[in-house]
Formats: C-alpha cells, sequence, structure tokens
C-alpha cells in the first residue's frame, strides 16, 4: 500500500475498513518454534548456518503474508529475531518488508529505537517511508531521551507520510517501575501521553487521527481506556493480547466510536497456531498455514465489536 498520497493515519484507516480488522499479525520467527515444512532442509542446505536460517525466516514470514493479505489491515516484524541471525537475517528482514507491501499490508517496523540529534535522524531515515532502504510505513520508538529524541522521527513523518508508535504503556509487568512513577501531579506516562498528544496537534489526516501513535497494552484495560481519552488523535498498537493474557474485553476501550483508532498485535499465537492444542487435531504439519488462516479468523472474529 502506498503512502505516496495519503497519510500513513489515513492508509492504515482505509486498510482497516477495507479489511474490516483491526488485527496486527506480528511476524517474530524463532528457530525452535518453526513448522516441521519450513525447516526439514535445513540439514541438507546449510546445516543450519545463519544464511539457511535466514532463508527460513523468510519463507516462513513470507507464507504468512500470502494467507493473511487482504485478511488484517498490517503486518509487524520484529527486528529482533532477524538481527539475531546477524548480515543475513537483516537482508531477510528487508525480503519480509519488501513482500509485505507488494501485498498492500502496511508494515510496522518494532525496533523500538530512539537517540538523540543525528543519529535520531539515521535511525528515523533508515526505517521509515519511500525513501528507506528498509521501507517500513511506520516504527515503534521510545520517548524516554525525551522531546528532541522523537523530533527527527516525527519529521520524517511529515516528510513521508509514515508513522510511530511511541512507547506509553508498555504490555510487559516490570514497565511500571518507570512508567507508572508520578513526576509532580501526573504518572511518567501521562506525561508521555501528552507529549504524543501535542506532536499530533497539527498533523491531522482526513481520518482524525495524525502520524504520532501510541503503544499501550492489552495487559492494563484501564489505563488503555485512561489514554485513549488522552489521546483522541493518535492510533494506538496494542500489544498483549492472546499469549500475554490480553482478551477482546481488555482493549475494546481502545477504540472510538467508529471502530478506528487502534489496531491489536497478536504474534505467538497467529503464526505459531499449528502448535496450539485446539488446532493440533485439525491440521496436520503440512498445514501450518492453513492453522495461521484459522487463527487469523477468531481474532478477526473476536474483535467485531
Amino acid at each position: 500500500m502506498s503512502l505516496a498520497d495519503s497519510t500513513f493515519a489515513d492508509s492504515l484507516a482505509q486498510a482497516v475498513q477495507a479489511t474490516r480488522s483491526v488485527t496486527c499479525v506480528g511476524l517474530d520467527p524463532r528457530k525452535a518454534s518453526l513448522p516441521p515444512a519450513i525447516t526439514k532442509d535445513l540439514v541438507t542446505s546449510g546445516a543450519g548456518s545463519a544464511d539457511a536460517w535466514a532463508a527460513a525466516y523468510t519463507q516462513f514470514c513470507t507464507e504468512i503474508i500470502d494467507v493473511v493479505a487482504g485478511k488484517v489491515a498490517c503486518v509487524k516484524p520484529q527486528v529482533a529475531f532477524f538481527e539475531q541471525l546477524g548480515p543475513a537475517g537483516c537482508i531477510a528482514l528487508g525480503e519480509v518488508i519488501r513482500y509485505a507491501r507488494s501485498k498492500e499490508l502496511l508494515v510496522i517496523v518494532d525496533a523500538k529505537r530512539n537517540d538523540i540529534g543525528s543519529t535520531a535522524e539515521a535511525y528515523a531515515d533508515a526505517y521509515m517511508g519511500a525513501a528507506s532502504p528498509w521501507g517500513g510505513d511506520s516504527l515503534t520508538v521510545s520517548p524516554y531521551l525525551g522531546e528532541d529524541s522523537l523530533e527527527p522521527f516525527v519529521k520524517v513523518c511529515d516528510e513521508r507520510n509514515a508513522g510511530i508508535f511511541v512507547l506509553v504503556k508498555t504490555s510487559n509487568p516490570g514497565g511500571g517501575f518507570l512508567q507508572d512513577r508520578k513526576t509532580g501531579d501526573e504518572t511518567v506516562y501521562q506525561s508521555v501521553a501528552s507529549l504524543v498528544r501535542r506532536l499530533n496537534e497539527t498533523r491531522l489526516g482526513k481520518c482524525g487521527y495524525g502520524p504520532v501513535g501510541a503503544v499501550v497494552g492489552a495487559t492494563y484495560p484501564d489505563q488503555l481506556a485512561e489514554l485513549r481519552a488522552a489521546m483522541p488523535t493518535s492510533w494506538i498498537l496494542i500489544p498483549g493480547f492472546g499469549a500475554q493474557g490480553g482478551g477482546a474485553d481488555d482493549v475494546k476501550a481502545g477504540f472510538d466510536d467508529s471502530g478506528l483508532g487502534a489496531v491489536v498485535n497478536n504474534s505467538r499465537n497467529i503464526i505459531f497456531a499449528h502448535q496450539r492444542p485446539e488446532f493440533k487435531d485439525r491440521f496436520q504439519d503440512g498445514q501450518w498455514q492453513d492453522a495461521v488462516c484459522a487463527a487469523v479468523d477468531e481474532m478477526n472474529q473476536q474483535l467485531r465489536f
């Protein structure tokens, strides 16, 4: 899906409406969890070398994309699993991003980047928009070096119709150590939410949302409701659904009255659906894509409020 003539926020709204889905499929390839149909040839094609695993990751992710294209609005490759393989994994990441975009899926690059000055500019230039060598549509970023560290990313959003998702209230149990601390009359996460809202004020697309989104976990439904109200013009990326314990009732508060404003990420419970007990009896090893399809259909149905 091209962002050349549309803002990221508008493109995401259009994709959600076209697919009738708020599901975001997380692409988190892990060696131990890949289906046997993908890994069976590794011994004969490099004995488990980084190049062989990178090829397996590319095959796995592109075959998932084949299944979910048209069923979901976006995918979210997790950079860490590709970087784990070194240079070969980085090449695989680029191939996966390009393939997803060729299938008209929006790509949220999950790299949680942040820095200051020219380093932040380099991260932003690397990952986002049409001129990016990676070609992602949006990027997850950390706000904890301050407002000036976000400005280079927002600048690229303006220049390339890209988007960012700022870590506001993450799904992990330990996130509260910093995010829940009080700074004066408000918590750190509330201060970050205020910054996100301000950065979006002059950047709204036709859908009423801007390019500066937020990450808010499904594992904190009360805070999700609070933050939906605090950031009314921000798309929210909601992790923590499925394997981390979040359910449909936990994410409802993330959406506006039109069913827009949020996408819900699910990684393990979709991409490794062939391992889930309820699917093991239904699908053989070679039918792992059918299990992915069934898991996506199940989640889409759960999230049609």
